[in-house]
C-alpha cells in the first residue's frame, strides 16, 4: 500500500520585522492580551486545567477498520493526534505561542511525544518531535510517526537523538555552569537569538505535548507547562477507564473512555476560544472518518 508522505514544514514567503523563524507576530490583538504577559510573565502562573472524556466506540471501530486496510500498529494515539492537528487547521488560535512577552502565530504544527524504547522501568525515554502539515490526514500522520518512532526504537548503536546528546553534554557541566548555560539559552530565546537548529530540536518549543498514561496503568495527570520554550498546551491521556451505561432502549453496555487532562496557557487565547477548539476536537474523535481526507479549508490566524 502506498502511503502519502507529509509535506515538509511550511516556511513563510515574507518575514516582517519582529517575526520569529517559527512564527509571525500577531499585531491586531486586544490591549488586555498585550498586557497579560507582563501580569503573568511565566507559564506556570498562567496555566489553566481542565478534564474531558470521550466515548471510544467510534474511535475503536475506526482503528479496526484502518488495521484491516493494512496499517499495522495504527492506534488511538494516531487518531487523537490527527484530531488535534485538524483542530489547529480550523482553530489556529490554539497554535499561538508567547516568546519575549509577545504573541505569535506558529507557522508549523509541531507535536512532541514521550517515547520509550521498551515498556520497562529501565528503558530509556526521549521526547520526540513531529512536524505536521495543516492539511495532513490521519494516514499521513500515522506514516510519519511510525517511520520516526521505529527508526528510534530499532537503533542499536546510536541510541540518542540530537537533543538527548545536547542534554547529556549539559549534564556533565558543574552546577554553576549548567545554571549559567540554561540562563543564557533562555535569554537568547527571549530576544529571538536562539539558533534555529537548536530550536527545531527542542521539545520545549512546540504546538502541544502529548503523553500517554494508559500504558502506565494510571489515569491522566495534569502536567505543568515549561517556563523554558513556548509550548502552550500539554495533554495527557488514558484509555483504561471503563463504565457501564444504559441505552435508551434499556440495554446495558460496557463503554471504554478516552480521558484527557489538559493544561493550557491562558495568555494565547481566551476561554471561549479554547472551549470552541476542544468542541472541535471532540467532533473529530466522535467522527474520525472526517480525518481520512484533507480539510476543505485551512483557517488562517488573525494579523
Amino acid at each position: 500500500m502506498h502511503i502519502k508522505q507529509v509535506k515538509t514544514p511550511f516556511l513563510p514567503s515574507k518575514r516582517r520585522f519582529g517575526d520569529r523563524a517559527e512564527g509571525r507576530r500577531i499585531r491586531s490583538i486586544e490591549p488586555m492580551a498585550v498586557v497579560a504577559p507582563f501580569i503573568m510573565p511565566d507559564r506556570i502562573g498562567s496555566q489553566n486545567l481542565f478534564q474531558d472524556s470521550v466515548n471510544l466506540s467510534a474511535v475503536e471501530h475506526f482503528v479496526h477498520k484502518k488495521r484491516e486496510e493494512g496499517l499495522a500498529g495504527f492506534g488511538i494515539m494516531h487518531v487523537l493526534i490527527a484530531a488535534y492537528v485538524r483542530t489547529i487547521s480550523q482553530r489556529p488560535g490554539i497554535n499561538r505561542f508567547l516568546s519575549g512577552l509577545r504573541l505569535y502565530a506558529r507557522h508549523n504544527i509541531e507535536v512532541v511525544m514521550a517515547v520509550k524504547k521498551a515498556m520497562t522501568l529501565e528503558a530509556e525515554e526521549t521526547m520526540m518531535k513531529f512536524f505536521f502539515d495543516h492539511r495532513a490526514t490521519v494516514t499521513d500522520i500515522f506514516s510519519q510517526m511510525t517511520e520516526k518512532i521505529e527508526a528510534y526504537q530499532n537503533k542499536k548503536e546510536e541510541k540518542e537523538n540530537a537533543f538527548d546528546k545536547l542534554a547529556r553534554v549539559l549534564g556533565y557541566m558543574p552546577r554553576f555552569q549548567l545554571k549559567g548555560a540554561v540562563a543564557l539559552l533562555t535569554w537568547l530565546d527571549f530576544h529571538n537569538w536562539l539558533p534555529e537548529r537548536l530550536r527545531r530540536l527542542s521539545p520545549f518549543h512546540c504546538s502541544v505535548v502529548f503523553s500517554s498514561m494508559g500504558s502506565l496503568g494510571i489515569q491522566p495527570i495534569f502536567h505543568h507547562l515549561y517556563d523554558f520554550g513556548n509550548a502552550p498546551v500539554f495533554i495527557t491521556f488514558s484509555t483504561v477507564r471503563k463504565s457501564t451505561e444504559i441505552a435508551r432502549d434499556g440495554s446495558v453496555h460496557r463503554v471504554r473512555h478516552l480521558d484527557l487532562a489538559v493544561t493550557t496557557d491562558e495568555r494565547i487565547c481566551d476561554g471561549f476560544y479554547y472551549a470552541s477548539a476542544f468542541h472541535e476536537l471532540r467532533k473529530y474523535l466522535k467522527n474520525p472518518e472526517l480525518l481520512e481526507n484533507p480539510p476543505e479549508t485551512v483557517v488562517s490566524d488573525i494579523d
